[in-house]
């Protein structure tokens, strides 16, 4: 699996259809489409976006969209294309220099079975998705999702302990049957395991703990992670605890790890509890970071590490704040389709 800063083909999303994303309000569904219509656009700038849309939305998600935004029409449950989706790998590079392409369909189910998700058609989305792509699906016998892990394109792997080892994902198996399954189908040599995510995530309308707002990796041997700055806040012990953690590591080559630290927004609750809004939930696109604001005045402070980490890339951030308040980020409803030259 390359890393997400390589270049790419294009960005996948998925059209907010029904449910809680889409919300119980005409108000809800408004903001919800131009949330995410917001992030396609802005994608779109960059590189190619395809949109992923349910037959009943084919009418109305293109009046939201620019233009050359590519419509996949497909079931859906959901819209988190990052998880419900493959994860694209590339091959070896063949004698013109180009590499296959592959798409490593995990099992989905509802991020661990729980008991206010669907997921029969979010299920297929992976084995579609290939097929539109003419990539090698690469099925994996193991429940995951492009949330719970992220690599550094040289052979580390990021993950966490109540994802992979949850026992409503993966029952009975432990660290050595998920590594040799996440080395087999990512090309990963080393894994990182993180013990927990983020408090809000960890609820129960939360993933259990996704890796991609706690820490993320800017380039190898660098990772930017998350940091609470305020003691009230209980990820303020779930940060400290990973940047102690990740300060200590190496990574697959043996490079001992630089962190960054990211600091969360100032704002610590909203009206159903602790927040989990983090700046680390990023998408990087060809030059460029589509990055999350939340009206808060660290916002600024934020775009600022990230252009100094990601040097030569435009920052372009959206409002990410209604994205949250329905579980995720931008990076949780993208996913990117790496070039194979």
């Amino acid at each position: 699996m390359p890393a997400e800063g390589d270049p790419h083909e294009r960005t996948w999303l998925a059209w907010p259809t029904t449910g809680y994303t889409l919300g119980e309000t005409a108000e809800d569904a408004e903001e919800a489409r131009e949330t995410w219509a917001a992030v396609a656009n802005a994608t779109a700038e960059f590189e190619p976006v395809s949109m992923i849309v349910d037959p009943r939305d084919v009418a109305i998600a293109p009046t939201y969209l620019s233009r050359n935004i590519d419509i996949h029409v497909a079931a859906l449950d959901d819209a988190w294309v990052r998880d419900m989706g493959p994860t694209f790998v590339l091959g070896d590079a063949a004698a013109d220099g180009t590499r296959g392409l592959g798409a490593v369909d995990w099992i989905f189910n509802g991020w661990g079975a729980q008991d206010w998700a669907s997921w029969d058609n979010d299920a297929l989305v992976g084995e579609r998705v290939a097929e539109w792509t003419a990539a090698e699906r690469i099925d994996s016998p193991i429940v995951n999702e492009g949330g719970g892990i992220h690599v550094d394109g040289e052979g580390t792997v990021l993950v966490t302990e109540t994802v992979q080892l949850d026992p409503g994902r993966n029952p009975g198996l432990g660290k050595n049957e998920i590594e040799k399954e996440l080395f087999r189908t990512l090309g990963a040599t080393k894994a990182i395991w993180l013990p927990r995510g983020l408090t809000r995530d960890s609820d129960r309308f939360g993933t259990r703990g996704h890796v991609d707002i706690v820490a993320t990796f800017a380039r190898p041997g660098v990772v930017l992670v998350h940091s609470q700055r305020n003691e009230a806040h209980p990820d303020f012990e779930v940060s400290r605890d990973v940047i102690r953690m990740l300060s200590a590591e190496t990574d697959a080559a043996g490079r001992p790890l630089e962190v960054i630290e990211v600091p969360a927004p100032t704002v610590l609750r909203d009206g159903e509890g602790w927040v989990d809004y983090s700046y680390i939930n990023h998408l990087l696109v060809n030059g460029g970071v589509i990055a999350c604001a939340f009206g808060d005045e660290r916002d600024a402070q934020a775009a600022a590490i990230l252009g100094e980490a990601y040097p030569g890339r435009a920052i372009v951030s959206v409002d990410a704040r209604p994205l949250f308040a329905r579980g995720g980020g931008i990076h949780c409803i993208t996913q990117q389709q790496p070039s194979q030259n």
